[in-house]
């Protein structure tokens, strides 16, 4: 049997790192392409062997000339959206772990891959554990699904607390090497609710039936409960290596470098998310459940917001707010095509400028 051709977006990035290991452990997987924002990849290229490396640009033009059997989609922010389409509405399997880009395009992306009828595997350590948790499983016998967040760094500390925090303080996960962006969104459990919309649109549940968790030790990633009462969990080592291996080799499960957990000792504590201090959480269900570009609208503001405090223009408690009046500023009307989210998310971004402006 040939070798699965993965295109990777993100080669530079935490996940695309760990994904280049996982590729290289694994003969049934060939990288036939490679794209980074930025950075330069013609080592990449040289030492791989990668014949399609593109930095900066189209990432759909690479896409067309690689003809990958699977993309995996590690490009941060709203950027990832066209090659989450450009996947879905071929057919091409799509491991995501660009969450923002189902957020924004949750109804257009879905009806890409009804057109296209490839697979939508998640990486996001979470998103991964639900859908192995959830898969083959009658939606009538769930409850609930429950996603876990670390807390991240400032789990714990008041709002009052939280007025002085510099950008260093912000990066500092206690669990999870992760670049700067999801880093921030994770102190501010931004990302939690960024994984909350995802969540809903991966799996068809309603927000309703969403919880969030908070769990420090990152070891339990999902749960599901079921309407027996019974409660089925998803544990291992805050390793990406294990998601990401999983998604490029679905569905078969190959041995990766990560040890098996260890049970003896383990201590598991969970506890209820502090919305008032961290209150992005709160904002995402209730942009997730008004529905239309309301989500669209909240990860373009957040995005802008998050920029300005990693640029020292925003305070950290600054992120929630400039998000909430952003909200507030746009009418969420639904996207009928790409060119309506497009529009969607600049007027979004626009708004979230105008909060950063001196009154």
């Amino acid at each position: 049997m040939a070798p699965k051709r993965i295109a990777l977006l993100g080669a530079t990035g935490s996940i695309g790192r760990q994904a280049l290991e996982v590729i290289a452990a694994r003969e049934e997987l060939t990288l036939v392409a490679a794209a980074s924002g930025s950075q330069d990849l013609s080592r990449l290229a040289a030492t791989r062997g990668v014949e399609h490396v593109q930095v900066g640009g189209d990432l759909t033009v690479l896409l067309e000339r690689a003809e990958p059997d699977l993309v995996l989609n590690a490009v941060v922010g709203f950027a990832g959206l066209p090659a989450t389409l450009w996947a879905l509405d071929r057919g091409v399997d799509l491991a995501l772990a660009n969450k923002e880009s189902l957020v924004a395009a949750g109804e257009l992306a879905l009806t890409a891959q009804s057109r296209g009828g490839g697979r939508l595997l998640p990486v996001d350590s979470e998103h991964s554990a639900a859908f192995q948790l959830l898969e083959s499983r009658d939606a009538g016998t769930v409850h609930s699904l429950v996603l876990t967040a670390s807390g991240g760094p400032f789990r714990g500390v008041t709002r009052a607390g939280l007025d002085e925090v510099t950008v260093e303080q912000a990066l500092a996960h206690p669990t999870w090497s992760m670049g700067p962006k999801i880093s921030v969104d994770s102190a501010t459990l931004a990302n939690k609710g960024l994984e909350l919309i995802e969540a809903h649109f991966l799996f068809g549940l309603p927000y309703e039936q969403i919880e969030v968790i908070v769990h420090p030790g990152s070891i339990v990633h999902a749960l599901v409960r079921l309407r027996d009462g019974a409660a089925l969990a998803h544990l291992g080592f805050p390793d990406m290596r294990v998601p990401i291996a999983y998604a490029l080799g679905y569905p078969e499960r190959k041995p990766t470098a990560v040890p098996p957990l260890a049970l003896a000792g383990l201590s598991l504590t969970f506890e209820e998310p502090d919305l008032e201090t961290f209150p992005l959480l709160a904002l995402a269900r209730e942009a997730g459940e008004r529905g239309g570009t309301y989500p669209c609208a909240f990860n373009a503001a957040n995005e802008v917001a998050v920029e300005a405090f990693l640029a020292g223009r925003l305070p950290l408690l600054g992120i929630a707010e400039a998000v909430e009046r952003s909200l507030a500023a746009v009418d969420g009307a639904p996207a009928g095509d790409l060119a309506d989210l497009l529009a969607a998310d600049a007027a979004a971004r626009r708004a979230a400028e105008r909060t950063l402006q001196p009154a």
